[in-house]
């Protein structure tokens, strides 16, 4: 691979591919085409947490004229699946139906009625009659656990869950070493600590939307808000027993996901629908819907001891986590297992390592994939237990972490014991600045200055607070993606991928990969992406895999048509291939001087002598998953009065090796930032003790927007991932993970009182304040 300094395209900060498009509001989501005898589908759900349907009669409904479809569990097929949309086999549980004969939550699917107007929809719910039997329901996921509470999944048809009884979706259970003896024989320790993390929703500005059709070879298209094409297609393939080969899955421009859209969410239904009433079909999740129906965060409950020598080296870590994954499992194996394989490896200077967790069941919501995927919890836990050991020690936070935390070179065996929802892939760390990554991030916030200073203005208090981060690159020996470029005959290029740009400014990124392994410019290339009938396989975005594993499958295309352009090239020039080299679209021959550009190439190849068309593919799958590296710091006012805590400054330093953009990581790791701060300070789904939801909406539901933000600094300390395509890594989902830990840390820091439970609101950082007077 190139080395940095001989890069002419990654490393720029382009302009972005369809960024005018974007800003003048020219690209088609999946809402904007509206097609002749449309119906609009409408969702019936359930206003009780945990029941069973006696029975259902949708007769006056099915009356009402516009009405042309109503699907219940009476109608439809009865297939066990998962709707997280991940690789085959998931890891995940067969757990949904269409719609079943009990409901799980408040918010669970019910009915679902089709009609010519959303209103006619509307109207003829309010027509569907539902007999419902109360059943016992559960809330806390430790509860869940107990003889005798509610069983949520006691149907025989759900399979992979690990034990139904006690209502837990999967269980883990790892330890190197000997934990217990290392604890109790260190000379400083930390024991009896837990963090607890809320219910969140992901709120991206488009709610789940779904528009399906049949083509003019009677071929089903589901037009949808996804990430995952490949992984609908699939599904709905399973589920509706129709051959792969007559589902099209288009992903068009998508209004932000953060996970909530790596699901099979409204799909299933339209796909139905259309199927039987042979007629388009479209469903949009209202907002409330959106809060209420689709995904959300993990909320956890994680219990943690420590154990280190008196030189300052941890000696053992002990680490348990109780999930609450909802009314169904979804990802709550892989977010489970990934509490520990992200967060754990940091410390790899503890020879002593233990990882207990359960993911259960309760009748509230359903948890999913959302960025950050289980180690946001984890490193609350882990960074503000880090933070009491160092000051029990005496140490400086700083310094503490700067002992402790993994190295280039070095290795950790939990990489190896704990994967995605099953074991994982041993690997060495190839690249890592996480040291000047701290000291970076040290001196921007000025950590000496405020550190212990305790600096009051008012009634209000400073404190500065920090964590160190890892994350990973895509899923080893999992997630593959694919590409294929083609040459035009004017000598530009077409690059299909099937990566999903979800925002990030993949494709722009993709064609940079592209241009620079074919030394030509980045604007030659027009990026095609996620299209089942027309791109190549990839996974879909997330786990952080779009940049390093979609990226390795463009790079290895690009590689191959280079190849190709030089070979063809050699036949016109006469020359042998190995004389041949490639600068500025244009293939030259080192002993001759000979030349032929690629506009040249390009239309002999099609029209003259010796025609070929000349296309590269490449598929990618990699062995290893090279985490970025990140240091945070936050500097934070607290009021003493009130309890409200207002962030000053955040500097966050990352180690993405070789960062292709500069500008779109910078705007992702700052989106992860602010979505990590809305999480600490505001964000909270809240229910009332039935299960339903009391804040369902932007009125109740704060998420933090422009006005809330602190001064946020960005920084990229450059390093070569020789994995990596042209030395990069990940970037953005490493950085929502700072903020629960660093905030924590840096009220201690400022008025003595350590936050165990999020979001961190005035109420409670009060309450705590005054029982500590």
């Amino acid at each position: 691979m190139s080395k940095k300094e001989e890069l002419k395209v990654v490393g720029d900060s382009v302009e972005k591919y369809d960024g005018l498009a974007l800003a003048t509001g020219q690209p088609l989501f999946t809402d904007d085409i509206n097609l002749p005898d449309m119906i609009h589908a409408k969702l019936l759900t359930s206003p009780f947490p945990h029941a069973e349907i006696i029975d259902i009669d949708t007769t006056e409904a099915e009356k009402l004229p516009g009405v042309k479809i109503v699907l219940t569990y009476k109608n439809t097929p009865r297939i066990p699946h998962t709707t997280a949309g991940q690789g085959y086999p998931e890891p995940s549980p067969y757990d949904a139906f269409i719609f079943d004969r009990k409901v799980r939550f408040v918010g669970d699917r019910v009915a679902a009625v089709g009609a010519e107007t959303p209103e006619i929809a509307e109207e003829a719910l309010k027509l569907i009659k539902v007999k419902y039997k109360n059943l016992p329901s559960v809330f806390d996921p430790e509860e869940a656990m107990k003889e005798g509470a509610p069983v949520i999944h006691d149907e025989d048809e759900s399979t992979g869950i690990y034990n139904k009884e006690r209502n837990i979706v999967s269980h883990v259970e790892i330890e190197i070493g000997d934990v217990d003896k290392a604890i109790k024989n260190a000379d400083f320790k930390i024991e009896g600590y837990y963090t607890k993390t809320q219910y969140a929703q992901h709120v991206p500005m488009e709610t789940h939307v779904t528009i399906t059709y049949l083509d003019e070879n009677n071929r089903l298209v589901i037009r949808s808000a996804t990430q995952v094409p490949f992984h609908v297609r699939r599904i709905i393939s399973q589920i509706l027993g129709i051959s792969i080969n007559n589902i099209r899955v288009v992903k068009p421009r998508i209004g932000g996901g953060f996970g909530t859209k790596q699901e099979i969410v409204l799909e299933d239904i339209c796909a139905l629908m259309t199927l039987r009433t042979k007629r388009p079909v479209r469903m949009e999740y209202t907002r409330r819907e959106e809060f209420v129906s689709a995904r959300t965060r993990h909320p956890s409950k994680i219990y943690i001891r420590l154990g280190a020598d008196s030189s300052g080296i941890l000696t053992g870590i002990d680490m348990k986590v109780v999930l609450n994954t909802g009314a169904y499992g979804t990802h709550g194996p892989t977010v489970l297992f990934n509490v520990g394989s992200k967060s754990l490896p940091i410390y790899n200077k503890a020879k002593n390592v233990r990882f207990v967790g359960d993911a259960v069941y309760t009748n509230l919501p359903i948890a999913g994939a959302y960025r950050g995927y289980g180690a946001t919890q984890a490193y609350f836990a882990l960074e503000t237990a880090i933070d009491e050991l160092s000051e029990k020690m005496g140490i400086d936070p700083v310094e503490f972490r700067k002992r402790n935390h993994i190295k280039e070179g070095e290795t950790s065996p939990i990489f190896e014991k704990l994967g995605e929802g099953r074991e994982g892939i041993p690997q060495i760390i190839e690249s890592c600045a996480l040291d000047k990554c701290i000291e970076i991030g040290k001196k921007e916030i000025e950590w000496d200055r405020w550190r212990n200073k305790k600096v009051k203005k008012g009634s209000y208090i400073r404190g500065v607070g920090m964590a160190i981060l890892m994350q990973g690159s895509g899923i080893p020996l999992i997630d593959m993606a694919s590409c294929e470029i083609r040459m035009n005959d004017d000598g530009s290029f077409q690059l299909f991928a099937g990566a999903t740009d979800i925002g990030t400014g993949s494709d722009t990124v993709l064609a940079q990969i592209a241009a620079e392994e074919l030394k030509t410019d980045y604007r030659n290339f027009f990026v095609y992406s996620s299209d089942t009938d027309f791109t190549p396989f990839d996974t879909g975005a997330y786990a952080s895999s779009t940049t390093y594993i979609s990226g390795g499958a463009v790079l290895k295309a690009a590689k191959d048509l280079k190849t190709k352009i030089i070979n063809y090239a050699a036949k016109l020039l006469k020359e042998d291939p190995d004389n041949l080299y490639i600068m500025d679209s244009t293939v030259i021959s080192k002993k001759s001087g000979k030349s032929i550009t690629y506009k040249e190439i390009g239309l002999k190849s099609y029209y003259e002598e010796k025609q070929e068309h000349l296309i590269g593919v490449g598929s990618h799958v990699s062995p290893k998953s090279p985490p970025p590296f990140a240091a945070h710091f936050v500097l934070v006012d607290v009021d003493t009065e009130t309890g409200k805590i207002i962030p000053v400054k955040y500097v966050a330093v990352i180690d993405a090796g070789v960062v292709i953009h500069p500008k779109l990581a910078r705007g992702q790791a700052m989106g992860a930032i602010v979505n990590g701060l809305g999480y600490a300070l505001t964000e909270e789904l809240k229910f009332t003790r039935t299960g339903s939801s009391t804040n369902p909406t932007f009125f109740d539901y704060k998420i933090f927007t422009s006005l809330d933000l602190p001064e946020i600094v960005v920084k990229f300390v450059p390093t070569y991932e020789p994995t990596g395509p042209f030395g990069a890594k990940s970037v953005a989902e490493v950085n929502i993970n700072g903020a629960l830990p660093s905030i924590s840390n840096a009220v201690y820091d400022a008025v003595g009182i350590r936050l165990k439970e999020a979001p961190f609101t005035p109420e409670r950082v009060f309450k705590l304040l005054k029982e500590r007077v």
